[in-house]
């Protein structure tokens, strides 16, 4: 079997679990319970793996708790960020799962204390509140606490059967391929709200490498609205040649997401030091503003959602929307979320943000910030993307690419739109439609139908209208017409009408004549 073959075998049979599991518990709530096991798992064989050291004569599973000292402990907290005793490791949990009557309120106490393991620590932050949302007494596991087990049990042996192979490097990818893969798999069953909380990652791929391109090393890499961390992730899976010095930072809103999103850091073996995700409001309650500008933002940011703008008077004096001399709309907070990432930028800096069309083309307080972004010559691409590449939205979304090194003043536009393969219930973007996007990106050179670079003047003179549509003519593929040919043969049409009408005449009259 192939490792391709491998990981599809893996990730089908991780789905079947996924579903047979969970009975009449709908999907989207029954999500946590098998992340968190698979979460779980990672945690326990990374760790174990640490402790052993590459020792095959150490078998960490197998020791007694006892037998953990204080400097050992220490040192692993330091280390890992937190802590797990043998008899704590997921492997000895299964083992003894299904006969333990108390399972769900031991893997409770079990998850209490790694959390706790942190307290004191620089780890303390990342590491708390991780096993919120894996609620081993919640009715949805069952209103039983036998049931509760069974079902817990079922989930926790499911993961177990797993084969990811012997812990290495691709153990780890497996590991997060797999979550990657199920949360993948929840946001296309989820509707809107799915969309809310993963980006496609063919999407992230491109959106990561538009944010990255050209630079040989980042400071670090940031997400303001960061939902699963699935495109900050995009940057380590696609850049590792990259020096990404400080790491992984984000924000976000919803708590439940933010957990995923800590998860998934940790299932991508980034070590707790080199990520940052905070918990919260980004357009109201910033955090990192005090940090060094970041040399890579990405960002697939909420659409037209509603924030507090004119209504709290403080913001339009915030350092990051003051500059625009307007706040984005109360209802549209799209500007919002571009101008917070702008303010967030190097000068060395790129920033790709997915965006909701509209804000390239309406009028008021939009194209007023519109104006301020252009004049200021900051705005380097516009991208249309293709319809329904995006859970939970069959719109076609645009990339804004933002700079603060432009070497001139024109806008690039690119009309991605016919860049897709069609799948079931999404289109999808191909490895071949992003290096296509990405070349023209990188040469800016006018492409007929596809790419066009337009002055400054331009734009300014079309009331700052940045729709791609307004400076890159659609392909015609309607036949062409040979006017000649068709007029010859309307003429003939006529001639051969002419004809007919004046034989229907003479038969009619033959048969008035017979009437006669």
């Amino acid at each position: 079997m192939t490792s391709i073959q491998q990981r599809a075998e893996l990730q089908r049979r991780i789905w079947q679990i996924a579903n047979d599991v969970r009975g009449a518990v709908d999907g989207w709530d029954f999500k946590q319970y098998v992340l968190g096991a698979l979460f779980y798992r990672f945690i326990s064989e990374n760790f174990a793996a640490y402790i052993e050291g590459g020792d095959d004569s150490v078998n960490y599973a197998a020791l007694g708790d006892i037998v953990i000292t204080p400097e050992i402990r220490d040192d692993a907290v330091k280390t890992k960020g937190y802590f797990i005793y043998p008899g704590q490791l997921f492997v000895n949990v299964v083992a003894k799962a299904s006969t333990n009557e108390s399972l769900n309120t031991d893997l409770a106490k079990i998850f209490s204390s790694i959390e706790s393991s942190a307290i004191g620590y620089p780890s303390e932050r990342d590491i708390r509140g991780l096993f919120a949302d894996f609620d081993t007494t919640s009715n949805r596991l069952g209103n039983t606490v036998k049931d509760k087990n069974a079902r817990l049990v079922a989930v926790l042996k499911g993961v177990a059967d797993l084969d990811f192979g012997t812990f290495d490097d691709s153990h780890i990818d497996l590991f997060g391929d797999a979550y990657e893969f199920l949360i993948s798999n929840y946001a296309a069953n989820a509707g809107k709200s799915g969309g809310e909380f993963f980006t496609p990652q063919q999407v992230s791929k491109l959106i990561a490498r538009l944010a990255m391109h050209g630079q040989t090393s980042i400071n670090k890499i940031y997400d303001p609205a960061c939902g699963s961390g699935s495109l900050l992730l995009q940057a380590k899976k696609h850049f590792d040649q990259h020096v990404i010095e400080d790491g992984f930072f984000g924000q976000e809103l919803n708590h439940t997401t933010y957990n995923l999103a800590r998860m998934n850091m940790f299932l991508h073996n980034v070590n707790y030091d080199k990520f940052n995700i905070q918990l919260g409001d980004t357009l109201i309650e910033p955090h990192f503003g005090d940090d060094k500008p970041f040399d890579a933002i990405v960002s697939n940011p909420p659409y037209s959602v509603k924030w507090k703008g004119s209504d709290d008077p403080t913001l339009i004096n915030d350092d990051r929307f003051a500059p625009a001399g307007v706040l984005a709309p109360k209802s549209k907070a799209d500007f919002a979320f571009v101008l917070h990432a702008l303010s967030y930028l190097s000068a060395k800096g790129r920033a790709a943000i997915v965006c909701f069309p509209g804000i390239f083309y309406r009028s008021g307080a939009e194209q007023k910030i519109r104006q301020y972004l252009v004049d200021n010559n900051y705005v380097e691409t516009v991208i249309s993307l293709a319809p329904n590449l995006f859970f939970g939205t069959t719109i076609a979304v645009n990339i804004l690419v933002l700079s603060k090194h432009k070497l001139d003043t024109t806008t690039q536009f690119i009309d991605a739109s016919e860049l897709f393969k069609k799948e079931t219930n999404n289109n999808m973007l191909l490895d071949a439609h992003i290096e296509q996007i990405m070349q023209a990106f990188d040469s800016k050179v006018d492409v007929d139908h596809f790419a066009q670079s337009i002055a400054f003047e331009k734009v300014a003179a079309n009331d700052y209208n940045l729709s791609v549509s307004s400076y890159v003519e659609a392909r015609d593929d309607r036949e062409a017409v040979d006017i000649k040919a068709l007029n010859a043969k309307i003429a003939s049409i006529v001639v051969r009408q002419a004809e007919l009408r004046t034989q229907i005449d003479a038969n009619v009259a033959d048969l008035e004549g017979e009437e006669a």
